[in-house]
């Protein structure tokens, strides 16, 4: 795609990435089947390709966001489907995050909408607020039909009943179980998924300390920034990942670490990108990069070291593996999760369609309720014709929002992991006979 940014333009480093990254484009189109809001909508302004034309249009020209260019990238799910589909390797993901900055910066939204995202910004990243958030929301749901689309999504979503506070939401160490401790590392114990199922950080731990891996919870770290991120949030996006980058640079240097455990894929994508988000910042470039290169998902790391023995008598089931967008775009981990699962002893079957998103995207499932839905709709009557006994996946956010839409159950495949080698029946699991 040619280009006509002017030098001054180009001297801007973000510009400079961007123009790059638009003059990879050929124009093919391939991305366009891969992309659910295209497959829904058959609008080419929504799909990447169509968005690549408004932001190329509004960088080279410097002009505000307008709200015509704000709606289309707000309906983009940042699925990444585009990126593993093009085959020239258009790094879809830094452009969309640069021209969200730019609407955040330029545009001057609705004051509904204003607000909505600055409440959204500042609970979900921090446990203690996210829990009040949801006990607040058990006494609004009654009034759920008088209010708005995005307020009856945020209800749908928030669980009716709140799991106790998890044993592994604040710094601690937990030692390997073996009798030589075969690796080091930290797990970013994250934000909202602490408070939603802190029973996936139990059994990450039990199950990464029966492998031999020694874990540690590193202070100071949170959450991981992915969500202010993909809303334009910048200043919020990049402080959360400073906080985690000093922590663990920390724990490195210290003690050492072998690697850093995500196990929710939406931040594995974001922790790997430390580097590329603080590429021209010269006090912190060196330490992000060391991290982004230590940042293993949960599943991808066992694949490396291997499962610990299963238990004898370990009972076999039909398992759906949902492969979060996160994790098989973003991150390009694919195969690994299935084939730890089939180790198991499990029957896993794929899902139809497993390239298009369940919805959920972080913050979309609030924001774009109505597409939400009927990409989750469309994901579970998939999920559902292939008749499981489970739903497993790697991303919190997209079990809650699969959850909204079928009986069968949704587990974090960690759990089904610990539990084939040892650990407690997932409680999602207790209906089954």
């Amino acid at each position: 795609m040619q280009t006509s940014f002017t030098l001054a333009q180009l001297a801007d480093p973000g510009i400079r990435e961007a123009e790059k990254i638009l003059r990879a484009c050929v124009h093919c189109g391939f991305c366009t089947a891969t992309c659910p809001t295209y497959v829904i909508l058959g609008d080419e302004l929504d799909s990447p390709r169509g968005r690549i034309y408004q932001i190329k249009d509004m960088l080279e020209n410097d002009r505000p966001a307008s709200a015509a260019v704000t709606r289309h990238l707000d309906r983009c799910l940042s699925c990444l489907a585009c990126m593993t589909t093009c085959p020239s390797g258009v790094h879809y993901m830094h452009l969309v995050d640069h021209a969200r900055v730019h609407v955040e910066r330029t545009h001057r939204r609705p004051w509904p909408d204003r607000m909505l995202r600055a409440v959204l910004a500042r609970v979900l990243p921090y446990p203690g607020r996210f829990r009040l958030a949801l006990l607040a929301a058990g006494v609004a749901r009654p009034f759920a039909r008088l209010m708005p689309a995005r307020l009856r999504a945020m209800l749908e979503l928030a669980p009716r009943r709140l799991p106790p506070v998890g044993g592994i939401d604040r710094p601690g160490v937990w030692p390997a179980e073996a009798a030589s401790r075969r690796a080091r590392v930290a797990l970013l114990s994250g934000c909202a998924q602490t408070v939603l199922a802190p029973s996936i950080n139990e059994a990450t731990v039990r199950l990464l300390n029966r492998a031999g891996v020694e874990v540690v919870v590193a202070e100071g770290a949170g959450c991981c920034g992915s969500l202010t991120h993909h809303m334009g949030k910048e200043d919020l996006a990049l402080a959360s990942a400073r906080a985690n980058i000093a922590a663990w640079s920390k724990e490195a240097e210290g003690a050492g670490l072998d690697a850093v455990i995500v196990n929710t894929s939406g931040c594995g994508t974001t922790v790997k990108d430390y580097g590329f988000l603080f590429r021209d910042d010269p006090d912190w470039s060196d330490r992000a990069r060391k991290v982004s290169g230590l940042g293993r998902d949960v599943t991808e790391f066992l694949a490396e070291i291997g499962l610990p023995p299963l238990r004898p008598e370990f009972r076999r089931l039909r398992v759906a593996y949902h492969s979060a967008c996160s994790l098989q775009h973003g991150q390009r981990v694919g195969e690994q999760p299935k084939a730890l699962l089939a180790s198991a002893g499990f029957e896993v079957v794929d899902v139809p369609e497993g390239h298009l998103c369940c919805g959920s995207a972080g913050t979309y499932n609030i924001l774009q309720p109505g597409l939400a839905r009927e990409l989750r709709d469309r994901k579970v009557a998939n999920i559902e014709s292939q008749a499981p006994d489970v739903i497993a996946a790697g991303n919190i956010g997209c079990m809650t929002q699969i959850a909204t839409g079928t009986a069968i159950p949704v587990v974090h495949t960690v759990e089904l992991l610990d539990w084939a080698t040892g650990g407690p029946r997932p409680a999602a699991l207790s209906r089954l006979a």
